[in-house]
């Protein structure tokens, strides 16, 4: 009983950073971005700066433990070579995933902050990847749902 309790405590650790990592960049991608675009070039910069500050310094936490706990739930199963394709599926894209991050983290997003002006390109960049996170996250949850009745 109280294995079962370890791992539903892993899971429910493994989803709440999903929610977190997809509905973070659904929103930020979307809502924000539509948003912001009420105010003057100065302030939106700023405001749009801040909210990908406060998402990516969250993202510093979620994506590791994502990954280990969906590692970790892969190994209790009985391994990589046991559990069925679209749970090697969901592992290869939330890897693509945690790359997007990594690279947009330390290519546009370091510029935007070390810049004392940053320009509108930089911030189409990190939407653009910030929506192809939120897409590679859905169809994550697409696999998932179809892994639900194998």
């Amino acid at each position: 009983m109280t294995g079962s309790i370890v791992w539903s405590i892993v899971l429910a650790i493994h989803l709440l950073c999903m929610t977190y990592w997809i509905g973070g960049s659904i929103y930020s991608a979307l809502v924000v971005r539509s948003t912001v675009g009420l105010l003057d070039p100065g302030p939106r910069a700023s405001v749009l700066l801040q909210n990908y500050t406060r998402f990516f310094k969250g993202l510093w936490q979620v994506v590791p433990f994502s990954l280990v706990s969906g590692w970790a739930l892969v190994i209790h199963e009985g391994g990589f070579g046991a559990v069925n394709w679209t749970i090697n599926a969901m592992q290869l894209i939330g890897i693509a995933m945690a790359i997007v991050f990594i690279t947009t983290a330390r290519g546009p997003f370091l510029r935007a902050r070390r810049s004392l002006r940053p320009q509108p390109a930089v911030f189409d960049t990190l939407r653009n990847r910030t929506v192809l996170m939120a897409g590679l996250g859905l169809l994550n949850i697409l696999i998932a749902a179809m892994a639900h009745g194998m």
